[in-house]
């Protein structure tokens, strides 16, 4: 029979191991360790929940691929400005004003 006594009696060789995550990384991607506020992730979370699985680093992943591609956040604010001027332009003219 093995107990805890006997397992952590056991001699260990960790002669022949490899550092390194046990699973390789993805091409094209890396490992890193990054803090985040607890209220982004649970938002993801919820989202992984709510589809019914996935992995919510990939929802982070294609969130931060959309801002890049989007233009981060002056570009965003740009086009949230031209948005309100566009409606702000539509509504006086509908009210004949100038």
């Amino acid at each position: 029979m093995c107990t805890l006594v006997h397992i952590s009696n056991m001699k260990r060789d960790f002669s022949q191991g490899k550092r390194g995550p046990l699973i390789p990384t993805d091409p094209g991607k890396t490992r890193i360790t990054i803090r985040l506020d607890n209220r982004v992730l649970d938002h993801f979370r919820k989202q992984v929940h709510q589809a019914g699985g996935g992995n919510y680093q990939t929802l982070i992943n294609e969130a931060l691929r959309e801002y890049i591609r989007r233009g981060g956040i002056e570009s965003a604010v740009r086009r949230a400005v031209r948005q309100e001027l566009h409606h702000i332009g539509l509504q006086r003219l509908a009210s004949g004003e100038r």
